[in-house]
């Protein structure tokens, strides 16, 4: 059940009320007891994520979770053959600059 803000016309006062979504709106304010009440659109609640994070990637297939999985490891050992070319290719020029 949702919490309303109502607000009197008459007397200024504020008050939150918590009722039903299918409950008819108040219109008796509890301060003055005129029946100028109205309903006012509150800000409502938060939304609070709880835990380490939420991720698009959480609820993922399995199928989807081994082929990026494999995906990642192809592009790391390719990123590593490449490291390697280009550290034996600077050993040669060192060589030939004496």
């Amino acid at each position: 059940m949702p919490t309303y803000d109502y607000e009197c016309s008459q007397c200024d006062n504020k008050w939150e009320e918590f009722q039903s979504i299918t409950s008819k709106p108040l219109r008796k304010c509890p301060a003055c007891g005129k029946l100028k009440a109205k309903r006012v659109i509150g800000a409502g609640a938060g939304i609070i994520f709880k835990g380490s994070g939420f991720y698009q990637t959480d609820y993922r297939s399995n199928s989807y979770k081994k082929a990026a999985e494999a995906d990642s490891k192809a592009q790391s050992s390719s990123s590593e053959s490449k490291s390697s070319k280009d550290s034996g290719s600077s050993k040669k020029s060192d060589s030939s600059d004496s």
